[in-house]
């Protein structure tokens, strides 16, 4: 999702089985088996016919629009008049000046060596500049940054620009402000209304112009953020480097921000837009709280109520519709009022079909982003009810009418963020560790299961790891999966003279006997220690170095166990530390 940035950059979201313009290295080989692949859905192509032309700016423009059509006389003769880009063109003009390229050196964390990084290694985006100084653009754009740098349209000059953190602020000369005014925001557009898309794709120096239509407008998946948002669905070729790139309407206003493309042989010329409301979201709910604190949701998993011999079980009258819960997230504030099989029947005084739909209102751009104003969402649609609860702040309050036990209850519910078992990103943050005796402790992300099994890690990674990341419910706050990553191994040779005989001779070593055995453990769960429980890293690092027992019991999934002389595997560790090059024995944030 969208993040801003006063004088700098801003975060994004982005969409399953779509590419990003990170230049990311090969995936390391992988280590289990999991799901089966399933065979990616067929999307639908929203033009059969694409034309390219390429005007006197090196502008792409692609041809998609739906023809006009005028009826003269009596008769059924229909004239098909040409799609009128230009006009589109020319209002979105004076908008492209504040367009920018954005160029980031990203050094990611390394998962498998969690005390070090990666290859430092460099990207370029698209941004544009937004009222209040300040330049939008998307999270992975900026993520893992070391360096960020922007570009004006037509200038030769790169502004340095110091993030201070993901979607907020960031720094820059005052000489780069100069000459260039703000992008103004538009209302969400309709299906077919016109739009542009204005960046730096392929890594260009000059700007870039493709134009489409809105051909779907539906609650998406983010990706990069794993949540379900708005999001608009054109047919504007978005390549690597328009991510972040303003899209026009033919008014010259923004109508949102692009950041993917569908990649598929079987599809053709799908891209994906932020929309306005969730960019107005971001931006008001940093200026709100100083802080991006995320979007609220409904902390239930629901089952649609179609079906009549079930809604007459539960209790339903004719007329009464609803979804009815599931499952309740016990971090969530409503675990403490709503109850499974509780039927919601509105959210917020609008009512909830059966099949989880809405007819929602949606948030108005207007001239500026400050604008509150709320319009029906679209004439004839309806949208996932799970879009009102996105358009609450986290912190606010909203009005639950359930069905429970054939009795009618209002319930006013504090909305919050997700908690999820397995985090969907590590913010920024260094990857968490601990060691002992070489067994190299860590919990587990959605980064670093990417980072193990590649970026099909969804049906790659280890069945058991997957169930959590797909079905598990934290019970706590600061509930984590702790794994043994990988078993590091102590080596070390007598003498110089046996060093040279013993590598002439067969190229073996001396290997420590405090982990023998263990070195085939991998990316197997931690469930308890010396018979305690294990409910994050940190409880796991405590109960090690304040043990006074005289052995390590771990108790791992599958059954395993893990025994280690306590005094031994202590001793063991600064040994291990020094062979593997090793600063520390844990991370800095399990030090405090």
């Amino acid at each position: 999702m969208p993040g801003t940035t006063k004088n700098g950059t801003v975060a994004s979201h982005s969409l399953p089985a779509t590419t990003t313009n990170d230049s990311r290295s090969t995936s390391p080989a992988r280590r289990g088996r999991g799901r089966p692949k399933k065979m990616r859905k067929h999307a639908d192509n929203s033009s059969n016919d694409n034309h390219n032309s390429a005007n006197n700016t090196n502008s792409n423009v692609g041809h998609v629009a739906s023809p006009e059509r005028s009826r003269h006389g009596e008769g059924n003769d229909i004239t098909i008049l040409p799609p009128r880009w230009e006009s589109v063109a020319v209002k979105a003009v004076p908008s492209m000046d504040a367009v920018v390229k954005v160029f980031c050196v990203h050094t990611e964390p390394n998962f498998s060596l969690p005390w070090q990084r990666k290859r430092q290694y460099s990207s370029s985006s698209s941004g544009f500049i937004v009222g209040g100084r300040r330049v939008l653009t998307n999270a992975h754009s900026v993520e893992h940054h070391t360096q960020v740098k922007v570009k004006k349209r037509g200038s030769d000059t790169k502004y340095l620009a110091t993030v201070l953190s993901i979607g907020t602020e960031c720094d820059i000369d005052d000489e780069f402000w100069e000459g260039v005014s703000p992008v103004e925001f538009g209302d969400l557009p309709a299906l077919q209304d016109a739009v542009t898309v204005v960046g730096y794709p392929i890594g260009g120096d000059t700007i870039s112009v493709t134009s489409g239509v809105v051909s779907r407008m539906e609650i998406l998946s983010y990706v990069h953020g794993s949540t379900e948002l708005l999001g608009l669905q054109i047919d504007a070729a978005i390549n690597s480097g328009n991510s972040g790139g303003p899209a026009f309407n033919d008014k010259g206003k923004c109508v949102g921000i692009a950041f993917q493309s569908l990649k598929n042989d079987d599809v053709e010329n799908i891209g994906y837009v932020i929309p306005t409301p969730v960019i107005i979201h971001f931006i008001q709910d940093y200026e709100k709280n100083g802080a991006y604190t995320g979007f609220p949701i409904l902390g239930v998993e629901w089952q649609k109520m179609e079906n009549p011999d079930l809604r007459i079980s539960m209790g339903m009258r004719p007329g009464q519709k609803g979804v009815r819960i599931r499952r309740i997230e016990p971090t969530a504030p409503e675990s403490h009022v709503l109850k499974p099989s509780d039927i919601i029947l509105s959210f917020d005084g609008i009512d909830i079909a059966n099949d989880g739909t809405a007819k929602a209102l949606c948030l108005s751009g207007g001239d500026h982003i400050h604008a509150t104003a709320v319009v029906p969402f679209r004439h004839g649609e309806r949208i996932g009810f799970s879009y009102l609860v996105s358009q609450k702040y986290t912190g606010d309050s909203a009005v639950v009418k359930v069905l429970r036990n054939s009795e009618v209850h209002e319930f006013n519910i504090k909305l919050s963020t997700h908690k999820r078992l397995i985090p969907a990103h590590i913010n920024g943050r260094p990857p968490s560790y601990y060691i002992i005796a070489g067994f190299v402790f860590t919990a587990v992300t959605a980064p670093y299961l990417r980072s193990e099994y590649g970026k099909d890690y969804e049906f790659d990674a280890p069945v058991k790891l997957l169930d959590k990341l797909l079905h598990a419910m934290a019970q706590s706050v600061d509930e984590q999966i702790v794994v043994v990553s990988q078993v590091l191994s102590l080596f070390h040779f007598l003498n110089s003279a046996f060093l040279v005989f013993r590598i002439t001779a067969s190229f073996s070593v001396l290997v420590a006997d405090i982990n023998i055995g263990y070195e085939e453990i991998v990316n197997t769960q931690v469930l308890a220690l010396n018979g305690k429980p294990v409910r994050n890293l940190k409880s796991l690092a405590d109960m090690v170095e304040s043990s006074e027992d005289e052995f390590l019991k771990f108790d791992l999934e599958y059954q395993q166990i893990v025994v280690l002389k306590s005094k031994t595997a202590k001793e063991a560790t600064s040994d291990i530390l020094a062979t593997h090059c090793i600063p520390s024995a844990m991370s800095g944030d399990l030090k405090t």
